[in-house]
């Protein structure tokens, strides 16, 4: 019997996946994403949005946060984490210039206005992120501003329910540490007419002692804080326009080191009888 010859089996062509490009491009849209936002958070002045942005990639590409409460500071110009100085729940942070051993690397004080700002920006994210809220962090002193729209109705120095929510937020943040606080009101340059305050003096002022009784009420020490009120001048734009005039509305928090006082120098010997006037020689 003779047995037909067996043909060969072509071989299976594999399939070609043309949607396999689809997963370096999501790749790489993600990591220009993540770059735009980390440009973009740079190039703006506030120090607030920079960190809450930094925290929420942070949870996108490693699953956690940074810790607040680790007591290490991470910095890109150097190799390891910097340990912070160990603060007590309501001791005071100094932040008062020091000696620095090496200029490549951020004095502790610099390290200890960072903890704060970055925890007072945390509570206040949402506001941070809008531009309601900016926070400043300066070598010397921490600012954060809140806009009086957030806070107070147009000529009135009465806050809103939602404000006094934020301000027990950020008290909240304040209460673990001890620094002098120097609260300060400012408004526009239109003229009050009539109602309860003579004039855009008392409006701030007014302003500004209305967020300390919310802080104090939440538990910070009132020796702690000092109420100024600027009126209309300390613009931050000009104001001939309506953007200008809502920029200049505002309301500021300076959160001090604790070698300070927050009325100013002045406040260290403010009715000591043993420093008299000079005498005339």
């Amino acid at each position: 019997m003779i047995r037909k010859p067996r043909r060969r089996r072509r071989p299976t062509e594999e399939r070609l996946n043309h949607e396999a490009w689809a997963i370096p491009y999501a790749d790489l849209m993600t990591l220009l994403l993540a770059f735009f936002v980390v440009m973009y958070a740079i190039s703006s002045l506030n120090t607030g949005k920079y960190r809450v942005v930094a925290d929420a990639l942070s949870v996108a590409f490693n699953g956690a946060g940074p810790d607040s409460d680790s007591g290490v500071l991470p910095r890109s110009a150097i190799s390891g984490p910097i340990p912070l100085a160990t603060i007590e729940p309501g001791g005071a942070i100094p932040l008062s210039q020091t000696p620095n051993a090496s200029p490549d690397l951020p004095s502790l004080e610099e390290l200890n206005a960072g903890r704060i700002a970055m925890r007072i920006a945390r509570a206040t994210a949402p506001l941070v992120m809008s531009d309601q809220v900016t926070i400043r962090q300066h070598p010397m002193w921490v600012e954060v501003e809140i806009r009086n729209d957030v806070l107070f109705a147009s000529g009135s120095a009465t806050l809103n329910p939602a404000a006094e929510r934020v301000l027990s937020q950020l008290a909240e943040t304040l209460i673990g540490f001890g620094n002098p606080i120097r609260v300060e009101g400012h408004t526009d340059d239109v003229p009050i007419q009539g109602g309860l305050y003579r004039d855009n003096w008392d409006l701030s002022a007014a302003r500004a002692g209305a967020v300390v009784r919310v802080l104090v009420a939440s538990g910070l020490d009132p020796a702690r804080f000092a109420v100024l009120g600027f009126g209309e001048h300390r613009p931050l734009q000009p104001n001939d326009s309506e953007a200008g005039r809502s920029a200049n509305r505002r309301v500021l928090l300076a959160i001090l080191g604790q070698d300070e006082v927050a009325e100013g120098p002045y406040g260290m010997n403010r009715g000591d009888p043993s420093v008299g006037p000079r005498e005339r020689p």
